[in-house]
């Protein structure tokens, strides 16, 4: 993963060499204070000064440790992936083994270990407001914190706002241009294999069935992408709930499904329902399981790579260099 996205930011940008010795340039702990520090960050929560180049970070939302691991920063907490308990998921790729090597679970989203991420001595605490506002006092006693306002549809600035935290705004500036530009070049690829496809996006949950919108991680994805989307998910949103009586809304020329994975399997329960169902038999034939936990719970750049890659492929176009 690493050495695929070295050569996209290649192609996309010169400033490689003229980098060097910049803020934006990993410090080890032991090196000097990193220029551009004392620093001090506006979020909100309202603002917080970084001392030094942040080294050790506890990420309690999943988009928050993706984007430290692209911004090249060791991650060392962070909350329970769902489905994955105890481990950092493997389309992080190699970042994984490296600058997450010492990374520690400290509890579920909805209620992080205290204690355990004070054991982990961080320098940076990052998450979002939505996530843990009433935990804010208590996690700034601990180390630094910031929180962006929430997560989703703002997942580009929220890596942004973490680059000011770091001292790595350029290398922010350079990921984002990779991915866009690979978007586009996956987008106009299937345009003009599959003559303009619209693009349906489902999910079961152990509730209503959503389909997902111009405003979610993956409809931005495919906005990016240039993919045009049928008429129930074609408006800026978040995402629409349906029963089985609305299941054609579903459709489009191509179909991509995902299910949560909840702990009483009423997601599968109701993904068994929907597929039993006579309205779905015309739409089968044009469906593409795809992971939930990348096109739904990743909501960062790793996330959005893999969103690319599943995209060709099942278009059976050429898939984007990370």
């Amino acid at each position: 993963m690493r050495l695929h996205r070295i050569t996209a930011l290649i192609a996309v940008t010169a400033v490689a060499l003229a980098g060097c010795g910049s803020a934006d340039e990993p410090t080890s702990p032991d090196a000097p204070a990193a220029a551009g520090f004392p620093r001090t960050i506006e979020h909100a929560m309202g603002k917080t000064e970084l001392k030094t180049k942040p080294q050790r970070v506890v990420a309690l939302d999943a988009s928050f440790v993706d984007a430290t691991l692209i911004l090249d920063t060791p991650v060392v907490g962070y909350t329970d992936y769902r489905s994955i308990k105890d481990k950092l998921p493997e389309y992080l790729g190699d970042d994984r083994n490296t600058l997450g090597k010492d990374a520690q679970a400290v509890g579920t989203l909805a209620e992080p270990n205290l204690e355990k991420i004070a054991e982990l001595d961080p320098d940076l605490i990052i998450t979002a407001k939505v996530r843990h506002e009433k935990l804010y006092d208590q996690l700034s006693a601990i180390a630094p914190t910031i929180m962006s306002e929430t997560t989703g549809p703002t997942w580009k600035d929220n890596i942004r706002l973490e680059a000011k935290a770091l001292g790595a705004e350029e290398l922010a500036e350079q990921e984002l241009t990779a991915y866009e530009t690979a978007a586009r070049t996956v987008g106009a690829a299937i345009n003009a294999k599959a003559k303009n496809p619209t693009i349906s996006v489902v999910r079961f949950v152990d509730g209503p069935t959503r389909l997902y919108q111009k405003s979610s991680f993956s409809g931005i994805v495919l906005k990016d992408a240039g993919l045009a989307r049928p008429k129930s998910q074609d408006v800026d949103g978040f995402a629409l709930e349906i029963g089985p009586e609305r299941i054609k809304d579903a459709d489009a020329d191509a179909i991509f499904v995902t299910e949560f994975a909840d702990d009483k399997g009423l997601s599968a329960k109701t993904a068994g329902q929907f597929k039993a169902n006579p309205l779905w038999k015309p739409l089968a034939p044009k469906v593409h399981e795809v992971p939930d936990l990348t096109w739904m719970t990743a909501v960062g750049l790793q996330g959005a790579w893999v969103i690319l890659g599943d995209l060709a492929k099942s278009f059976g176009v050429e898939a984007p260099a990370k």
